[in-house]
């Protein structure tokens, strides 16, 4: 049976998922908004979708599994308005859907855990608008949706790396403060498990095993890269943006046992400690 991937917003997951994908004979379709990213993706074995020019809807009429990793804008979700009813009128035949959301969905816990049955009570704009975006995606009748809550991503090219050579790196310390985080990796690991065993209606958070302070992995990443380690500044005292205020608005500990227990996933970098390392050593 052939296989097509089409990607809604193919950023920096979908194209590391492509990356496995398309070795296996996959044919994957990817939406951008930037003309000047569709030689990259070209490259990559990836058909490009320039968004509002392509026809998207024939695509949808062909792909048996979707993707979204398009964030909500202050309209809401992008996609949905322009193609929801193609995506509705393909649902029933589709093999699997899945839709990429954050764990900013359930807000502050005061550094307490949460699992997938937890409220969603997001502290932020941006978590307001992605539960808004989740219940769009699941109120479509028949569509095979998996919903992943990610945790904050890195990976190779994104990360406190890149920010420590470039002397942009903080180190924030607001007491109590912990976040989840996920090397790229493993949420391609997640995707692929779930695409195998496709379980509709399922919610997976998708994180590593240790929720950890901010300045904690600035100090490490330092450390690996043989460079000062930045100085603690007081949150209190920072000057941040409201972007990245926000950040620091919420603080929890995210657990990661139902993709290990229905997917059966075993982490590759259970803490940043391997993952900077494997980046650090060019791990493929």
């Amino acid at each position: 049976m052939e296989k097509i991937l089409l990607s809604f917003g193919h950023g920096y997951v979908a194209q590391a998922l492509a990356r496995r994908l398309v070795p296996a004979g996959w044919q994957v379709f990817g939406t951008t908004r930037n003309p000047s990213k569709i030689s990259d993706l070209t490259a990559q074995c990836v058909t490009p979708l320039l968004w509002g020019q392509d026809d998207i809807a024939d695509v949808i009429a062909r792909a048996t599994h979707l993707l979204c990793s398009a964030g909500p804008d202050a309209q809401g979700d992008p996609v949905l308005p322009l193609y929801g009813q193609e995506i509705a009128g393909a649902a029933s035949r589709l093999a699997w859907a899945g839709y990429l959301s954050t764990t900013g969905v359930y807000g502050d816990r005061r550094g307490g855990w949460v699992d997938e049955t937890a409220p969603l009570t997001p502290a932020t704009r941006r978590g307001e608008r992605r539960v808004a975006a989740e219940a769009a995606w699941a109120a479509i009748p028949g569509l095979p949706l998996h919903i992943f809550r990610l945790a904050g991503i890195y990976g190779p090219g994104r990360g406190p790396f890149e920010k420590l050579r470039n002397g942009t790196a903080r180190r924030i310390v607001k007491p109590g403060q912990v976040f989840s985080r996920t090397h790229v990796d493993d949420i391609v690991q997640v995707l692929l498990a779930s695409i195998a065993r496709p379980d509709p209606g399922a919610v997976y958070n998708v994180c590593d095993d240790d929720p950890a302070p901010p300045q904690d992995v600035i100090a490490h990443a330092a450390n690996l890269l043989g460079l000062p380690v930045p100085p603690e500044q007081d949150f209190a005292e920072a000057d941040l943006g409201p972007m990245a205020r926000s950040f620091y608005s919420e603080s929890k500990r995210v657990s990661n046992d139902r993709i290990k227990d229905d997917l059966g996933v075993t982490l590759r970098y259970p803490t940043y400690r391997e993952g900077l390392r494997a980046i650090l050593d060019g791990a493929p």
